[in-house]
């Protein structure tokens, strides 16, 4: 099953997490900070979204930086999503 996202939505899939610190220190799941590096799986088409006119600046395969608590998380197939909106998104990492 495949997410494909409407207007200006961009479905994300986090990068994994370091599992340990730079001290060598092995962190606990529960320890551990949600990621905020994602890479993007599927993007909208863009277009008007609430009346201004929305072009799609990311792409599939680019890694991004999100807002810490932003966009819906979903489960498919036993991988976690979450899909935000493009404006969501701080950066681009290259």
């Amino acid at each position: 099953m495949t997410i494909k996202p409407l207007a200006d939505r961009v479905v994300l899939k986090a990068v994994e997490a370091e599992e340990t610190t730079k001290s060598g220190i092995i962190l606990a799941a529960s320890a551990q900070e949600k990621p905020q590096v994602a890479e993007v799986v599927a993007v909208g088409p863009g277009g008007v979204v609430d009346g201004k006119d929305v072009t799609m600046y990311v792409k599939a395969g680019d890694k991004v930086i999100t807002s810490k608590y932003s966009g819906t998380e979903v489960k498919m197939d036993g991988v976690d999503y979450t899909i935000v909106r493009q404006n969501d998104i701080l950066a681009v990492v290259e």
